[in-house]
């Protein structure tokens, strides 16, 4: 796989001080530039921006994926196999509270990859994923 580039989300929060510190504490990420309405963060050398709207009533929407609910939109990171493990653990002692637990999705099939989804306090749905084939990442 070649080298890759960092990539940039802008994702709306209803409380900016409640999610830069979840980003910051929860998720170990480097705080960059901000103002009273924008927080940049270092999210494993990608660039995620948490950005002020007001809170809306909308709904999460799921979609199935081997027999999960699996919440859409959502966003996170391909991290390294041994990786994932550790964040998951950290995660797990600062007491994420999991939409799906940490486990192995597609055991023994093309594909295998261990994944885990959260929210942050705006409900903004995270997955964080890993193989230990980093070239099944697109396999069919």
């Amino acid at each position: 796989m070649s080298s890759l580039t960092p990539f940039h989300i802008a994702i709306p929060v209803h409380n900016l001080d409640e999610c830069r510190t979840f980003y910051r504490e929860i998720l170990n990420c480097t705080e960059g530039r901000s103002s009273d309405h924008w927080v940049d963060f270092n999210l494993f050398g990608h660039q995620l921006v948490i950005h002020y709207k007001p809170r809306t009533n909308e709904e999460t929407h799921t979609n199935p994926v081997d027999g999960k609910n699996v919440p859409v939109p959502h966003y996170g990171v391909v991290l390294p196999w041994n990786d994932f493990q550790e964040f998951s653990a950290e995660l797990k002692k600062k007491g994420v509270e999991f939409i799906i637990e940490p486990y192995v999705r597609f055991e023994g099939e093309v594909g295998e990859q261990a994944t885990m989804f959260f929210l942050d306090p705006a409900g903004n749905a995270l997955e964080f994923k890993a193989f230990k084939d980093m070239e099944q990442l697109f396999a069919k």
